[in-house]
């Protein structure tokens, strides 16, 4: 039986653990991470996400990792928690792209990359105008980034970590590169270019930020420091197999694993990937709202440890903003930081999440979910999950067709494609 996700609606599922389910077509190409979807789209059991609201308060049990949606009435009164550069500069609209959350989520201290970032990030918005008008405001966002990195390229060479300098050094020559290739496409009104560059642009901000990063930031608490732990980050492909549909074939899901933030959450997942624990396993729920997958065949709700037969369980882990260390063991709520930044939100079409059960935050095993879309419930940036559930990821390629998964999908495998080795502790090379 599937854990229960306390803060999420249970769209007549009062009765079951498991978190709700819908079904939903959608195929990728044999393409390497490439889409097609089939439109056709299932509403499910329920006729609006006013009415999952409504069963959601109701009902506060759907899945292994979400608390009860049932809030004290001071909640959100309690002050603010200290902010950091990194909030202010990203103060505003939700960020919902996934790359974005990932970059901003690297823990650095580097206002001078921050400042070139933002201007590229803010190039999404741009092309929301309509026609070739966009361009305008396209090269306004390039040209300010270019002026933020010839300004402060000193400071951001100096906060290189001293064994990634070289390949720091030829990311910005890239990145100038792009952002002259940029202005060229403006120049010559290429509406249609326009995102492909700024995707490979940010790319190469990203590296900038990564090669910042010099080593593993904190210790883990002693009685974590002997579980899998991912100090840093790692990249899987998770590929499903489309079953009872003629149209569809398979989908190969990019799932960047975030361990600077979720190291314990992160770390549990790879090992269990590399032991194949999810290859072969059943999509087990999806309604719109979550697709959640992980709980095994017999009685056990999670992994069962080979060398001690028993259920291994990982913490509620929770990073939030001006904090250098994650809490463990205890919601945000619980702790009474009702207005504090995760690092980590639910704002990506995609988040991932370890699922446990609702008044037992360190319950969490191998069940996990994809966070579907907003609902009046969980609106980026003010949401009931964020705070609840460890977070510890984000889908980053093909993340819109995880709506198009149905229960009964079968994962066919989910593979490392970089970063195991940032795998401390790695319990499958001991016991299979």
């Amino acid at each position: 039986m599937a854990a229960s996700f306390a803060s999420l609606p249970t769209f007549n599922f009062v009765n079951s653990s498991r978190f709700p389910r819908r079904r939903i077509d959608s195929y990728c190409s044999k393409k390497p991470l490439e889409v097609r979807c089939h439109e056709t789209k299932q509403r499910g059991t329920f006729s609006s996400l006013k009415e999952c609201a409504i069963s959601l308060a109701l009902s506060v049990g759907l899945m292994a990792a979400v608390p009860s949606i049932s809030l004290p009435p001071n909640a959100y009164a309690a002050a603010n928690p200290a902010i950091s550069d990194v909030s202010v500069l990203i103060s505003g609209p939700p960020i919902k792209d996934p790359g974005a959350l990932l970059r901003y989520a690297l823990p650095i201290d580097n206002k001078a990359i921050r400042e070139v970032q933002k201007p590229l990030e803010d190039i999404t918005d741009s092309l929301k105008i309509a026609g070739v008008k966009a361009l305008d405001s396209v090269e306004r966002n390039v040209r300010q980034a270019n002026r933020s990195l010839q300004q402060g390229k000193s400071m951001i060479v100096a906060g290189f970590a001293e064994p990634k300098k070289d390949h720091g050094n030829e990311m910005i020559e890239k990145l100038e590169a792009g952002m002259q290739d940029m202005l060229q496409i403006v120049e010559d009104r290429k509406r249609d270019a326009v995102a492909p560059k700024q995707k490979e642009i940010l790319e190469y901000v990203g590296g900038i930020e990564e090669d910042m990063v010099d080593g593993f930031p904190y210790e883990v608490p002693e009685e974590y420091r002997n579980m899998p732990l991912l100090k840093g980050r790692a990249t899987v492909d998770m590929k499903v197999k489309i079953k009872d549909n003629p149209n569809l074939e398979e989908c190969v899901f990019r799932i960047v694993l975030d361990g600077y933030n979720a190291p314990v959450t992160a770390g549990n997942f790879v090992d269990l990937v590399e032991r194949h624990f999810y290859d072969g396993m059943e999509i087990q729920r999806s309604d719109g709202f979550v697709v959640q997958t992980g709980d095994p065949e017999g009685p056990a709700e999670g992994f069962i440890d080979p060398s001690t037969e028993k259920m291994r369980t990982v913490p509620l882990e929770i990073m939030v903003t001006g904090k250098k260390t994650p809490f463990y063991g205890s919601t945000l709520e619980e702790l009474g930081l009702y207005k504090a930044q995760v690092m980590l939100p639910f704002n990506a079409f995609g988040t991932m999440a370890m699922a446990r059960e609702e008044f037992e935050n360190d319950s969490g095993s191998s069940q996990v979910f994809w966070l579907l879309k907003e609902s009046e419930l969980t609106p980026s940036n003010s949401n009931i999950l964020d705070g609840r559930y460890a977070v510890f990821g984000y889908v980053t390629q093909n993340e819109d067709y995880l709506a198009d998964l149905k229960v009964g999908d079968v994962i066919e495998s989910i593979q490392v494609v970089s970063g195991l080795d940032n795998l401390a502790n790695p319990s499958y090379k001991i016991a299979g």
